[in-house]
């Protein structure tokens, strides 16, 4: 595995500091937020012995002289600790130990990774990995599992799609499952169909059709995708995640690693349906853990797929699948049900919708339960890619947090135009409309879906043009928001969106120490500039984490308890 620093008394050593110590990084181009979005510039900042900011000092102030530690920041700048409102953790992890097909840009570049992928692991009993996306491949159709013979037929092949809402398997992988010409699509899913049989494509809830015959990882190796999430999550300056569809098994995976203390990244976690709800929890949700780095305080509910897959819920036919409006999950009945069990006990919900049709039913939803569950519910809806302008005004009704990507408007437009048409994008990836309404922004990266670098998720928001600068001038540019309002979906909005604002996400006074050097300052660089940052340092709770150029303290699961 990798070298990699988790653990934060380790990582002190390299800076000779004390743990919960009152002490200066000084020396720093400091940018934050207060609750209110309103910017704060400092060089300086206090840290007390619980690990919070106690003041942020200017360059006119001076800092008191009986310190613990001192620390020069050298210049850099230093901003609140980034945090990923959707993401996946273990699924990050995962997918830095299993096949990755992301960088893949053919059908023939797929195969030939597959194919290296099972030369190297003779030993494994399923070949298991992700990343696919034909319409990066320019293939005009899915793959099939013809194709995935032609390189793997003697083992099972399951890939997952990039967006995680269909799979590919080979032959061998439908004979163990048990899937032949007389298998019918499940609710909520599609079993891609070619000549009278399956394909080897199955889409959303067929998924489970195959995935419910691969071997469950072992703990242990829950735990190491576990720390590789961590390392990847601090390489790019991510100390906290909302950690979308948490499993009991994650869950134990996070309570072990807080135990042993090299938990470093802040994990709120929303479970994945009732029934993981109910088995982390219990009646309530969880209080905050190991000093604010854990909670399970909501739930995930589907509503629908993704486009990529044409899973998602449309309120009218593909544009390129006439015949095809998506997949509803959930009846409008079960979803305010399920809503109503999470609610009765004090859990948020956070209800996936894609399409506008999904999104029209889940904002329903909220209005017809805000007049019953009374009080600070934030009730959330991740994506929000597609909506009909005529339900944008209603996001901002209720509180409803619209919690979204904006790499996935850049990743997904040329895609979004073929599966809708022009004539059906206005309500597309609308951050700046649902501001304007009155609404609340979340940034984040869905992650292992997308890269978990939020400094590509600040270039997209401020200029809906792509890495390559496309197109020119940004898609449908009036979306676009300010510099300042893309940092707070990646910081305050984000804390907010999990009843989390008191504690970290701003560098204000009372807050948690959570903060990153960096080489670039976001609100003054390029967006070239913004998307190649790099992180030195990350801090979480007034100590170091990770640093780019100490790599010495590397700690890895089973370590902590013998130092």
């Amino acid at each position: 595995m990798r070298a990699f620093t988790l653990l934060a008394a380790a990582a002190f050593t390299a800076f000779a500091t004390p743990a919960f110590a009152d002490g200066l990084v000084e020396n720093v181009n400091g940018i934050t937020l207060d609750k209110d979005g309103k910017l704060i510039r400092f060089s300086a900042i206090l840290i007390d012995k619980e690990g919070k900011v106690s003041q942020l000092l200017t360059s006119k102030e001076k800092a008191p002289k009986q310190l613990d530690f001192r620390h020069d920041g050298r210049g850099l700048t230093m901003l609140p600790g980034l945090i990923d409102a959707h993401g996946h953790v273990m699924g990050l992890g995962f997918a830095a130990l299993t096949l990755d097909l992301s960088a893949t840009n053919s059908l023939e570049e797929a195969q030939a990774a597959i194919k290296a992928y099972a030369a190297k692991y003779p030993d494994r009993r399923w070949i298991v990995g992700r990343g696919w996306n034909q319409e990066k491949w320019r293939l005009g159709r899915f793959p099939t599992a013809a194709d995935l013979d032609a390189v793997v037929a003697d083992r099972p092949v399951w890939l997952e799609r990039v967006d995680g809402h269909a799979g590919w398997a080979n032959s061998r992988a439908m004979e163990v499952s048990g899937v032949t010409t007389a298998s019918k699509s499940p609710p909520g899913g599609r079993i891609e169909m070619a000549g009278g049989k399956p394909s080897g494509i199955f889409v959303d809830a067929a998924s489970e059709l195959v995935t419910k015959h691969i071997p469950a990882p072992k703990p242990a190796e829950r735990d190491l995708a576990l720390a590789e999430a961590q390392q990847a999550l601090l390489s790019v300056g991510v100390t906290a995640i909302a950690d979308m569809g948490t499993t009991i098994e994650d869950w134990q995976s996070y309570r072990r690693a807080g135990d042993a203390g090299w938990l470093s990244v802040r994990i709120f976690g929303y479970a994945g349906g009732i029934d993981n709800m109910v088995a982390i929890a219990g009646p309530r949700p969880t209080p905050w853990l190991y000093e604010d780095k854990l909670r399970l305080g909501g739930v995930k509910l589907y509503l629908d797929g993704a486009l990529g897959s044409r899973g998602a819920w449309l309120k009218k036919p593909y544009a390129d699948a006439p015949g095809q409006t998506g997949l509803s999950f959930l009846a409008s009945a079960e979803i305010r049900n399920l809503m109503v069990r999470a609610s009765m006990d004090g859990f948020q919900t956070a209800v996936h919708a894609i399409g506008d049709a999904a999104n029209a039913d889940a904002i329903g939803a909220v209005e017809d339960l805000a007049e019953t569950y009374t009080g600070d519910r934030r009730w959330r809806i991740e994506h929000v890619q597609i909506v009909d302008p005529v339900d944008l005004p209603r996001l901002a009704n209720h509180g409803i947090i619209a919690s979204m990507q904006p790499v996935h408007q850049t990743s997904d437009r040329q895609m979004a135009e073929v599966r809708l048409g022009l004539d059906r994008l206005a309500g597309a990836y609308a951050w700046n409309s649902i501001l304007k309404a009155g609404g609340r922004l979340a940034f984040g990266s869905d992650t292992p879906v997308e890269s978990p670098n939020p400094f590509m998720g600040l270039a997209a928001a401020i200029t809906r043009e792509d890495e390559k600068g496309e197109p020119f001038g940004g898609w449908m540019p009036a979306e676009r928001v300010s510099r300042e309002q893309a940092l707070a979906g990646f910081t305050i909005g984000a804390a907010y969106a999990a009843f989390a604002e008191g504690r970290f996400g701003s560098l204000t006074a009372g807050h948690r120490a959570d903060f990153i050097l960096v080489d670039t300052d976001p609100l003054l660089a390029t967006p070239a500039q913004i998307r190649s940052t790099i992180v030195k340092e990350a801090w979480v709770g007034g100590r170091p984490v990770f640093n780019r150029e100490n790599k010495n303290e590397a700690v890895k699961p089973g370590e902590a308890e013998s130092r």
